[in-house]
Formats: structure tokens, sequence, C-alpha cells
């Protein structure tokens, strides 16, 4: 028997249709790889939305922060030299007075933050100074405001401000 005669079973609309479907692949995508792309889209659409915070409360928050560590760390110089040491609010951002050899940062990181109320602070070289309070607020939204404070013996900390 001659194999002319013998019917192929690949040929015909099954292997038309193979065809097409592996045409169609090399072509195309499967709806499994759509998922996968809109799911790492989602991912990463999230990512990003969650690190767009708030830049101004950020900032102050930022600067609350600095502020902190500048105090405690004069505060430190203070009680190392037997020097009273002073911080006050200027118009461009702060100054220390009293320091000798070393050199603090004097200004705020964002541009609209300000200090509202009390604008000096003593830090004595005593290890127990009086209970002081600075509050710090951005100018572009005058409701947030936190305020870097001490008890005379804990280190200076960052809490919110509320209105007395």
């Amino acid at each position: 028997m001659s194999t002319a005669h013998i019917p192929n079973k690949l040929s015909g609309t099954r292997t038309t249709a193979r065809v097409l479907t592996s045409r169609w692949r090399r072509n195309g995508f499967t709806l499994l790889e759509l998922l996968i792309v809109v799911a790492i889209i989602a991912i990463g659409t999230a990512g990003v939305s969650l690190a767009l915070r708030d830049a101004t409360g950020n900032t102050l928050a930022r600067d609350a922060q600095r502020l902190a560590a500048l105090l405690e760390s004069a505060r430190a110089q203070s009680r190392a030299t037997g020097l009273a040491v002073r911080w006050q609010a200027t118009q461009q951002g702060f100054q220390f007075a009293g320091l000798t050899g070393i050199a603090l940062p004097d200004r705020w990181l964002g541009e609209d933050t300000i200090v509202r109320g009390t604008s000096t602070l003593y830090l004595g070289p005593e290890p127990l100074i009086e209970p002081q309070t600075v509050v710090l607020v951005s100018a572009s939204q005058p409701d947030r405001a936190l305020q870097v404070s001490t008890d005379g013996l804990r280190p200076f900390s960052v809490s919110a401000w509320t209105a007395p």
C-alpha cells in the first residue's frame, strides 16, 4: 500500500486550527500574561501613591526632629564646656549663641517652617534645665503645628501641638 492513499490524521481542520493557534500565540498575549502585567502595574501604582505623602507635613516633621536633635547636641556641648547656650529663632532660620568650637546648622529644611510663640530657649550647663517648648508651624498650612519640648530632665522630643 502506498502512503498517498492513507488518510493523514494530521491534515485537515485540526492541523489548520493548530497552525492558527500557534501563530496567534506568537503574535499576541495570553490572558495570564495580561493579568501579570496588570498586577505589576497595580503594585507599582500603589507603591508610588504611598510614597507621595504630604510634603509639607513631612518637611515640618523632619524640621521638628532635626531641631530636637540639634537642641540635644547643643545641650550636651553646653554641659561639656560649662558655658550656657541659647537657641533663638531668626527671620532666616535660627541660631545658637554660646557654642564654641562647633558649628551647628542655622536654617530650616523647609522654606515655610516658622516658629510660633516662644522663640528663645536656654540650654544651660546644668543637668536640669527648666521645662521649655518651641512650636513649629508650616506657613502654608497654619493649622499644622508640632512642638519640640523637654520637661527639663528628659531629652527634647517632638509631639503634636494642641492649642491651649
